[in-house]
């Protein structure tokens, strides 16, 4: 049998414990209308952070969740918040602001008469076919 490696000293290497704002503030009630402390156990995506990145014992984050929630249902705290990042593509690149469709300035306007004309045409027919259509049943 191959004889056992000793452990790196990495592993056996002590991490320090975080201490909770609420014991380092010495809060003994917390409260849902204290937005500003309650939002320092939130995510920017208005997510409830985690026991173990709070520092909060199994108590202190039963306390925060509920006081959150409390607070998220009286419409002080978001249920979300909208993060909006930027695209790996950066840039609207060669073909410029608006595509590939060119600026509007190329195209020549439409004359605004003549659009309501067609559209009246079109309809007074629809309104003429529908009247010749209609027939009594008895």
């Amino acid at each position: 049998m191959a004889p056992k490696r000793p452990k790196p000293k990495e592993s056996t290497k002590k991490v320090k414990k975080k201490v909770s704002i609420l014991s380092q503030e010495r809060v003994d009630y917390l409260d849902y209308k204290e937005v500003n402390l309650l939002r320092r156990f939130m995510s920017d995506r208005a997510k409830i952070r985690a026991r173990r990145v709070n520092g909060n014992d199994s108590q202190q984050q039963r306390e925060v969740a509920k006081a959150i929630k409390n607070a998220r249902f009286m419409a002080l705290l978001p249920y979300a918040s909208r993060v909006t990042t930027q695209r790996a593509g950066g840039g609207r690149g060669e073909r410029g602001e608006r595509g590939d469709r060119g600026e509007r300035g190329d195209r020549p306007p439409r004359d605004a008469a003549v659009a309501v004309e067609e559209l009246d045409t079109d309809l007074g027919d629809e309104i003429e076919g529908d009247d010749t259509e209609t027939t009594d049943e008895e």
